[in-house]
């Protein structure tokens, strides 16, 4: 309390003194917690109650005890969506028109959530809730998310009291790269221990609802939980992968169709819509080869058992609130953050490094690994044919503003605030992402402050559909909603849709735009606008009106080149490119450590060690790919893993007691093709030559002074810390990157998000 705030008396003694206190704001009694679960990649058709046979019986239920929403949309990508969801607000005005590790200098791209647009945490947490972050963040810049901050945009800067979880787009469900509030920290297990992420995910969230309850039970929480789930890898426990084996060998033609079926069966999508033919580049089912449909059939198993394996962990959550006497009274909401995803390619893929370091991986060579699809050992996601299975009845997948990419399933459970004879009823009112923080708002009834911390708002613009909660035939409040993701563009008004699928570099007045009576045609399958060119023409104006409204534009088409681009003044890279570590360090995100791949690179460590000292001194990658740098039995070791054929050089002498310099120089000699040479106190003393030289060698960046995560080299178990003294590791990069590297980089890092 401030001096100023005071509202007392003071006198000169306690006699002829009144004190006053402060009151903290607080709800009220009887106010309800709130519960957010977001799925991530997860098709409108995915779940159990939406037409699946993928077993999501804890889901299911939520829909059957509360309010299954079949005319829910999203953005077509993550952190728009969770922008979205989290402000009330058009994604383009909360910053976030894209994935957060761009920035464009434009209001609508600045890589975090605008201080214009306070998140439902800030504004909660003002008026007494208490609130939790748990799992995917990835609404903050990435090259500001290593332990040097800054820590402005994580979750605890933006109103959540604790977090637990990861700020990239992505992690390994086994080995993932964590963070604990503000700081770094190790998974509790091991994969050979059970460990797997979702679960560790529920346990937090359930023990950070519990301490807050057991203390404070008269203080109402939002818990926002973000499973990695189910996007890629698609990794799940052995015995859920057991039980899906042999499931899908029918192929996506078959699975598509009987969903859809079950679709009309069950009111999910209004009678006598089509199911959409295959998308340019799904092949027909029985025209594949063996392998091909092998390997396309086990890639979906370890879709079905991560989704399933999810589903219990939410059925834990709710058992978990059940038991503390909690459930009755918390809205909480499932829902996922776009369309099943279009990343795996027409294949699919067992290793997503392999494909952007131009290793097009056929099903006959992939085939050979089957076995560790689902696995630690595995970084699969699906076909494009098995993504539109779960897009069914739609076109289209994440990343567009076709349905497939955008209508996604929603549920609502509230038992103290859902009449009995509306549980298990559906709502086909038109809402959009953004009319969720609405609504909770005026459920709770709370107005969105004007002002924030000083920082007038943009107005929620989020339409609430409270009245639907209790009246199934309200009119839909939403009847005008724009989209746009990456120059593909949309609008839906009153059951009429127009939408134009961008192609990049095309001009964007004069490309073609379709138009449907969705209200009719909720699968897109009948384009009128050669038909109805002046309602389309209508339309069209209404989405530029809209876009100004919003803050679309500018309308922006570009991808890879705005990885550079977002650095700026703040990037962790010198333009020198040389890095230099001291431990001890916590592990560094990708995109906050060592530019290196593609370059040519010498690293230089200087250690101090006694006999029989060693261990690792720096290694970046995982068991599937990267490099290790260590000393083993008194040798220098250089372990170059390129997709599971490991390039090793050990030196031909001790390395010396004492103080010394340890090094390793790679030189890239060809296009694909590079070399090895160590060195110890600037003798060499190895050399390896490496006929793969990857341009970019993983999504989990390095360690310093050991290995993190899962072991790079087979000649040692993780983390195998080095156990003399490392006084720095110093490496200098060429300055210049192969163009076919930054290209290989950059999409990776657009197709991890």
């Amino acid at each position: 309390m401030r001096n100023e705030d005071f509202r007392g008396r003071i006198g000169r003694t306690i006699a002829d003194s009144e004190p006053w206190f402060e009151e903290p704001e607080h709800p009220g009694e009887g106010a309800p917690n709130v519960v957010i679960v977001l799925l991530d990649d997860t098709g409108f058709a995915q779940l159990g109650c939406f037409g699946s046979e993928i077993e999501t019986p804890n889901v299911d239920a939520l829909a059957a005890a509360g309010l299954q929403f079949t005319n829910f949309h999203v953005t077509p990508l993550c952190s728009p969506t969770r922008a979205a969801l989290l402000t009330g607000r058009s994604q383009h005005r909360a910053g976030m028109r894209s994935v957060s590790n761009f920035r464009t200098g434009f209001p609508n791209m600045l890589g975090h959530v605008s201080h214009k647009t306070a998140t439902l945490a800030e504004v909660l947490r003002d008026r007494g809730w208490a609130t939790y972050a748990i799992g995917k963040w990835h609404l903050a810049p990435m090259e500001e998310c290593s332990a040097a901050g800054p820590f402005d945009q994580w979750p605890l800067a933006r109103g959540f009291d604790r977090f637990y979880g990861f700020l990239d787009g992505e992690t390994d469900q086994f080995h993932p790269t964590l963070v604990s509030d503000n700081h770094p920290v190790d998974p509790p297990g091991r994969p050979e221990d059970g460990y797997h992420l979702s679960e560790d995910l529920v346990d937090r969230a359930l023990r950070m609802i519990s301490d807050g309850k057991g203390v404070r039970p008269d203080r109402p929480f939002f818990a926002y939980l973000a499973f990695g789930a189910t996007h890629a890898p698609h990794q799940a426990p052995p015995a859920w992968l057991a039980k899906y084996r042999g499931r899908f060998d029918e192929g996506w033609d078959v699975v598509r169709e009987r969903w859809y079926r079950r679709q009309l069966e069950r009111g999910v999508i209004p009678p006598g819509t089509k199911l959409a033919p295959r998308n340019p580049g799904v092949e027909p089912w029985d025209s594949l080869p063996e392998n091909q449909r092998r390997l396309a059939a086990r890639l979906q198993e370890a879709f079905a058992a991560f989704l399933d394996h999810t589903d219990v962990q939410i059925g834990r959550l709710v058992e978990g609130l059940r038991a503390m006497g909690q459930l009755e009274n918390t809205i909480l909401v499932v829902l996922a953050d776009n369309g099943a995803s279009q990343e795996g390619g027409p294949f699919g893929v067992m290793h997503e490094m392999k494909f952007f370091n131009g290793i097009l991986e056929t099903p006959d060579e992939a085939i050979a690994r089957i076995d560790d699809i689902g696995g630690p050992n595995s970084h699969t996601n699906y076909p494009w044919g098995w993504a539109q299975c779960g897009n069914a009845p739609f076109k289209w997948y994440k990343q567009n503003t076709h349905e497939g990419g955008v209508h996604v399933p929603m549920i609502l459970h509230w038992p103290a605030g859902i009449a009995p004879a509306q549980r298990g009823t559906k709502r086909d009112q038109f809402v959009f992402v953004s009319d969720v923080a609405a609504t909770l708002y005026e459920v709770l009834g709370i107005e969105p402050p004007a002002t924030y911390r000083g920082v007038a708002q943009h107005p929620v613009t989020g339409h609430s559909f409270a009245r639907a909660i209790a009246e199934p035939a309200a009119p839909a409040t939403n009847r005008l909603q724009y989209f746009e993701n990456g120059g593909s563009r949309a609008i839906v008004h009153e059951g009429w849709k127009a939408v134009c699928r961008h192609e990049k570099g095309a001009d964007f007045d004069s490309e073609p735009w379709e138009l449907y009576r969705i209200s009719e045609d909720a699968s897109e399958c009948d384009d009128l606008a050669a038909a109805m060119p002046d309602k389309l023409a209508e339309l069209v104006a209404s989405w530029w009106k809209e876009a100004e409204v919003h803050g679309v534009l500018p309308l922006d088409d570009r991808g890879i080149e705005l990885f550079g681009a977002r650095f700026r003044d703040r990037s962790p890279h010198p333009k020198s490119r040389r890095y230099v570590y001291r431990p001890p360090m916590s592990p560094l995100p990708g995109q906050a450590s060592a530019a290196i791949g593609g370059r040519s690179f010498d690293l230089v460590a200087k250690v101090t060690r006694a006999p029989g000292d060693e261990g690792v001194l720096y290694a970046t990658g995982t068991a599937n790919s990267g490099f290790s740098f260590f000393v083993q039995g008194d040798r220098l070791v250089f372990d170059y893993n390129a997709f599971d054929d490991h390039r090793v050089v050990e030196s031909d002498v001790r390395v010396p007691e004492g103080t010394s310099t340890l090094a390793v120089k790679v030189r890239r000699l060809s296009s694909r093709t590079g070399a090895a040479e160590l060195e110890i106190d600037d003798r060499p003393c190895g050399h390896v030559e490496l006929p793969l030289f990857m341009l970019m060698m993983s999504s989990v960046g390095p360690s310093v002074g050991q290995d993190h995560g899962s072991a790079v080299s087979r000649r040692y178990q993780a983390p195998f810390a080095f156990s003399g003294t490392l006084h720095e590791v110093v490496i200098q990069a060429s300055p210049e990157r192969f163009a076919d590297a930054a290209a290989a980089g950059h999409a990776a890092e657009m197709s991890r998000q």
